[in-house]
């Protein structure tokens, strides 16, 4: 293995980590918006708070492994550059590990994201039926 390898990771790692930004902020600004709501106490703003309180630690999460991976493929470039292969390797494995459990919470943040989406939706159907006065 040389220094090149986790040098490939270095760019996939900086996008990943503009994506969480992005994802972070687009967060933030919808909790802000329902915060300046006068319709706060609406039940389908109610039924949202529970996933938006676990899409803030998920976000919280990912973004700490994300930064770890990064730190541990600069580590391994380091260990690689200094010729100490062994740890290169394994501090390259560790950084793997660490953005591959990044992307799962991204992909469970993604999901409760749908949910919450789905709720709304479902409210809008349920706004439009008949009798309902939309």
């Amino acid at each position: 293995m040389n220094l090149t390898t986790p040098a490939l990771l270095f760019p996939a790692i900086s996008l990943l980590l503009l994506a969480y930004t992005n994802r972070f902020l687009t967060l933030a600004q919808v909790i802000r918006q329902l915060n300046a709501s006068t319709d706060r106490a609406a039940a389908l703003v109610q039924r949202q708070l529970p996933g938006l309180k676990r899409r803030i630690a998920l976000t919280q999460y990912m973004q700490g492994f994300g930064v770890f991976s990064f730190l541990l493929c600069a580590l391994s470039m380091f260990a690689l550059f200094v010729d100490a292969e062994l740890p290169g390797k394994w501090l390259f494995g560790a950084s793997i590990l660490s953005l591959t459990l990044s992307l799962v919470l991204s992909l469970i943040e993604v999901l409760i994201s749908t949910e919450a989406l789905s709720l709304v939706v479902k409210d809008l159907e349920d706004a439009a039926r008949p009798g309902r006065g939309a």
